[in-house]
């Protein structure tokens, strides 16, 4: 079984910065990609950054230049740093992760909401 528990969501002002966190747990041996989702409501949910076990990484053009993804792979943690945040950038952040053993089943987080202030 894998958890995945994410945090640092919040209420920010515009041109702010938040940094979001999401650690993994249970029976892992390798974290193959990891990545970060938004989805606002009525609409699908998309790519906002990914990482993977190379440290490889790859961003929506929105957020490019003001986001970085990052990981940790003692830890187990994918890090999304958000600088210079924007309105358009509300939406619930989830993060997403493969297994070097199943790569094609990924295991999703519970989701973090993020409102950015105008």
């Amino acid at each position: 079984q894998v958890q995945l528990v994410e945090s640092g969501g919040g209420l920010v002002q515009a041109g702010g910065s938040l940094r979001l966190s999401c650690a993994a747990s249970g029976t892992i041996f390798s974290i193959n990609d990891m990545g970060w989702y938004r989805q606002v409501p009525g609409k699908q949910r998309e790519l906002v950054a990914a990482i993977t076990d190379g440290g490889s990484t790859g961003y929506a053009d929105s957020v490019k230049g003001r986001f970085t993804i990052s990981r940790d792979n003692a830890k187990k943690t994918v890090y999304l740093q958000m600088n210079n945040l924007k309105s358009e950038d509300t939406a619930v952040y989830f993060c997403r992760i493969t297994l070097t053993i199943n790569r094609s089943f990924p295991f999703w987080g519970q989701g973090t909401q993020v409102t950015v202030s105008s």
